[in-house]
């Protein structure tokens, strides 16, 4: 089976890390983001993936080449961003796939537990056009909808409202059949949410929803990034190519904890980082060659590359860019961006979103 992977997003709500890399491409439980769903596609039998790409599209071929994870890989970028349904029909020009064969469309911002194996079956079984993977949250209220009949059956797709219908939404993995995606206009921006699934419905074609709450988790924001690469290390979601066992933290070569440091709650250290004695970094990212000083707190937050945190400063949902310095004695907390190589000096001041 052949698969499509949207990955042509810029990536803005997770600045400054995505500045000099693709949200895919961020290092997420000491590997690429996109690993774990390369090595997920390859372990579920997926041969062939067509990357779709845009925003800094060189890269991604740079980080994965023609083959990974036992699956051969293709590259097809956008001129302009086409939205999800002109980018899908843009890569569909490097498929081999029949009309009738399916094709899985993955996204690239979307961490995901589901039994792929078992909504291709539902596709093929039911002979759909489409299939989609619904997961049922909580509060749909915050989300559009798509409510199903008793067969599966997807019935509409329904905007945000403050009584939903239903508590299923769309959860970004899909199964077409092959001659479908033709049916998307080409070279042209099309949504499949707002424009293809509702087209399709509307024209009396069979659209399925395979309905199933495992794991998921769309990663587009800081906070959420965060969460994904502290669940992965944690074992909450179980991946082919975690570099490491599960457990309290994930220690990459050449990084460095101390004794009497605390590093715990899932968070990775990367290649050359330093948590000194006396530090505590609980449920975090640090990327590589990041430094964390004694007496210093860390929680729920990011150090970008090279990013320094002082003596006694502490950190509490903050994001640190690429060389980003913060002096001895520093409070950074409330979703606190600091952009790649600004240095806060040494002081007492607290900073927050709220300041």
């Amino acid at each position: 089976m052949e698969a499509i992977l949207l990955v042509g997003g810029r990536g803005t709500r997770l600045r400054p890390l995505t500045i000099s890399t693709p949200k895919p491409l961020l290092p997420t439980a000491g590997v690429a983001f996109l690993a774990h769903q390369l090595a997920r596609a390859g372990a579920l039998g997926v041969e062939r993936i067509v990357f779709a790409t845009s925003y800094r599209a060189e890269m991604f071929e740079a980080a994965f080449g023609s083959r990974a994870y036992g699956v051969e890989l293709a590259y097809v970028s956008e001129r302009e961003p086409l939205g999800t349904g002109g980018a899908i029909r843009n890569a569909a020009t490097a498929l081999r796939s029949g009309g009738d064969d399916p094709v899985l469309i993955l996204n690239g911002d979307i961490l995901s537990g589901h039994d792929v194996a078992a909504q291709v079956r539902l596709h093929e079984d039911a002979g759909a056009e489409v299939t989609l993977h619904l997961t049922e949250v909580p509060d749909p209220s915050r989300f559009g909808v798509v409510p199903t009949d008793e067969q599966g059956r997807v019935t509409a797709f329904l905007e945000k409202a403050a009584r939903p219908v239903t508590n299923q939404i769309n959860a970004g993995c899909y199964v077409f059949r092959r001659a479908a995606i033709d049916t998307i206009p080409e070279g042209e921006v099309v949504s499949v949410e707002r424009e293809t699934f509702p087209g399709l419905i509307a024209s009396g074609a069979l659209v399925m929803g395979h309905v199933e709450s495992a794991y998921w988790l769309d990663v587009g924001t800081p906070e959420a990034f965060v969460q994904g690469s502290r669940d992965l290390v944690l074992g909450r979601l179980e991946s082919p190519a975690m570099p490491g066992p599960a457990g309290e933290r994930l220690v990459l070569e050449r990084a460095v904890v101390a004794p009497g440091a605390v590093v715990r709650g899932g968070t990775t250290v990367g290649r050359g980082a330093v948590v000194e004695a006396g530090a505590t970094v609980v449920g975090s990212v640090l990327l590589d060659d990041a430094f964390v000083a004694e007496g210093a707190t860390v929680r729920d937050s990011v150090l970008s590359r090279g990013a320094r945190v002082g003596p006694g400063a502490t950190l509490d949902g903050v994001i640190l860019g690429d060389g980003a310095i913060v002096g001895p004695g520093n409070e950074l907390r409330d979703g606190l961006r600091v952009w790649p190589g600004i240095d806060l000096p040494a002081t007492a001041i607290r900073f927050s979103t709220d300041a």
